[in-house]
């Protein structure tokens, strides 16, 4: 399937699996349905990928990318978490675009890829509505969740880029499991006591980091790393349609032109070489 495709089926669960996460954050807390989140994606992973043996036969580069992408992964689910029960979530995700956006600018290379970027930029802004909190905490949350997504993008896009692609993110998964095993355990464990708890903590991981971020690695091998930030500002698209039809919130007349701009901006962007 072309790129962008992929990147439109990991868009729409981007924004689900946070959905059902909030739900859960007072049975579980918050770091236990992060720890939940990415237990299940590393269990998946696992038979699928033997991450044992993808970092046993990388060299030392690539282990490094690995280990670096593992540890990204981890405090950034973290982090995004622990934002979202201090912070409203558009607040959250008009924070995360910021990083998103220097990301695309190293790599546009024409007049018409900046006035792309900034219509795309114009529609995000009237979409999130952005509204700026008092607190310091959740801001802090918000800004390091800003930053590793950014991380997210680029050590994503090298692995995409040296081959190893899925099994390289099964092993960074693993790696992301193995360091939040101690920090959200504890309050993970209501989970196994309750079925129906554990199952829906499972679709939260099977929907939050599974899906997409293999999604993101089909369209990362084929787009250049410019592109996919630019594409990310479909986001906040996903999120307003996701909210009309799970959460029957109807988006007013400055909601729809800011996903007009938005489309408009993706549609304008011509993408490089890979």
């Amino acid at each position: 399937m072309p790129p962008h495709v992929w990147f439109c089926v990991s868009a729409v669960f981007h924004y689900l699996g946070p959905a059902f996460a909030v739900l859960l954050f007072a049975q579980v807390g918050v770091l236990g349905m992060a720890w939940l989140r990415i237990a299940t994606a590393a269990l998946i992973f696992a038979p699928l990928t033997r991450p044992w043996r993808v970092f046993a036969r990388a060299d030392r580069a690539q282990r490094l990318l690995l280990l670096a992408f593992g540890a990204c992964l981890a405090v950034m689910n973290c982090s995004f978490y622990l934002a979202l029960d201090r912070l409203p979530i558009s607040l959250v995700a008009a924070i995360e675009f910021v990083g998103t956006i220097g990301v695309a600018l190293v790599g546009l290379r024409s007049p018409r890829n900046f006035a792309a970027l900034a219509v795309a930029v114009i529609g995000t802004l009237l979409l999130i509505d952005v509204k700026w909190s008092s607190d310091p905490a959740g801001l802090f949350w918000a800004f390091l969740n800003g930053a590793l997504f950014v991380g997210y993008i680029v050590i994503g896009h090298r692995i995409a880029q040296t081959g190893i692609g899925i099994a390289g993110l099964g092993t960074a998964m693993a790696v992301a499991f193995l360091i939040v095993l101690p920090i959200g355990f504890g309050e993970a464990l209501p989970a196994f006591s309750s079925p129906q708890l554990l199952i829906a903590a499972i679709g939260v991981g099977v929907c939050s980091s599974v899906i997409p971020y293999i999604c993101d690695q089909f369209a990362m091998v084929r787009l250049p790393r410019a592109s996919f930030a630019l594409m990310l500002s479909l986001l906040p698209l996903t999120a307003t349609l996701i909210g009309v039809i799970v959460l029957r919130q109807v988006p007013s007349v400055s909601d729809c032109t800011g996903i007009a701009l938005v489309i408009a901006g993706v549609a304008m962007h011509r993408p490089g070489a890979v």
